[in-house]
């Protein structure tokens, strides 16, 4: 077992972090993960935001 293999990968990105000591190929996979985090993310807005015109919509109807 070298010392690369003893050394257990983040299963997440920490902001800020040095990058230095990360190969290419996992620096990729980081940009994979953020890029899904992303997604993930603007999903959630999506959702709030449709909750919130719907909830708008019901609650501002003039009568």
């Amino acid at each position: 077992m070298n010392e690369e293999d003893s050394r257990s990968k983040p299963a997440h990105h920490e902001l800020g972090c040095d990058l230095s000591a990360i190969s290419a190929g996992e620096l990729q996979a980081r940009i994979t993960l953020l890029e899904s985090e992303i997604d993930r993310i603007r999903a959630e807005i999506l959702r709030k935001d449709a909750g919130r015109k719907a909830a708008d919509s019901l609650f501002n109807q003039k009568l």
